[in-house]
């Protein structure tokens, strides 16, 4: 009886919970089918009617489907740059059992606790230096700039993820590969990198949620219209003095939607590489 008791107090508790995360959710979702008026009168009600106008007005305003483009772009460039960076370096950091390798790893884990607020004023002044006379080649105002940006600030959770679980792949494989004649390339492409799914799978998915909904640093460096991306895009519906709630809430279940989708795609990787690293 201690047990069912405890178990219904843990059960009572984790609906609490959820029903608590997932509260934003519901008023974002069911606020997107109300009028301005009906938003303000009744916000925790359903709509009177579900009327899918607001997001076909939402669509046409922030130029959806360009933005979207966009953030695909950006993030999927971003994202397969990041993996194959970080997880060849830190696989050479592993194997390589050296003072120097240490210092590099302990860099890179020392940079995540730098807050980027406080350096994206310099990282702006810098980067506006990065150009060549004559040509239209420059960090700002470009998806290379922005990308190349993302590789830099995401390499060094990514890389301490891949070192951790890099230190369970069994080095007897590579030695097996090596002697049947495998270059250094090819050990860790056929060999080392299929081993890495569960946690490539992770870093993915840690990665595309970042990026995907990064509003901050693609404000400080996309300035042309057409280079916005879907967060970037709703910033359409707040303006100075007024507020299109209906059509806000309309894009950001636009903008949420390709994330969800890609998470239920990701699941059940997301779960093996969880239960891999917990029998690690």
């Amino acid at each position: 009886m201690k047990i069912l008791k405890k178990i219904s107090f843990l059960e009572i508790v984790g609906w609490i919970i959820a029903l608590v995360m997932l509260s934003p959710l519901y008023i974002m979702l069911v606020n997107s089918f109300k009028a301005r008026d009906e938003i303000f009168s009744n916000t925790l009600g359903l709509p009177k009617s579900f009327d899918f106008s607001y997001y076909s007005k939402a669509i046409e305003k922030m130029n959806f489907l360009h933005a979207l483009g966009n953030s695909l772009f950006i993030t999927i460039t971003s994202v397969l740059l990041i993996i194959g960076f970080s997880s060849i370096s830190a696989w050479i950091l592993v194997r390589n059992k050296s003072r120097a390798s240490n210092i590099i790893f302990y860099l890179f884990v020392i940079t995540m606790l730098v807050p980027f607020q406080s350096i994206m004023i310099p990282l702006l002044q810098y980067m506006s230096k990065w150009g060549i006379k004559g040509t239209n080649f420059s960090m700002l105002d470009s998806y290379y700039g922005l990308i190349f940006m993302y590789v830099g600030f995401g390499l060094s959770l990514s890389l301490f993820l891949y070192h951790g679980f890099i230190k369970g792949v069994p080095i007897e494989m590579e030695e097996a590969a090596t002697i049947d004649g495998c270059n250094m390339w090819q050990v860790f492409w056929r060999i080392v990198f299929p081993t890495l799914k569960p946690i490539t799978v992770t870093v993915a998915i840690l990665n595309v949620i970042w990026i995907w909904n990064d509003y901050l640093l693609p404000s400080l460096v996309l300035r042309q219209p057409d280079l916005r991306t879907v967060p970037l895009s709703t910033f359409y519906f707040f303006g100075q003095y007024t507020i299109q709630w209906n059509l806000a809430m309309a894009g950001l279940v636009l903008t949420i939607i390709p994330v969800i989708v890609f998470y239920l795609f990701a699941q059940k990787h997301i779960i093996k590489g969880v239960m891999a690293g917990a029998v690690k």
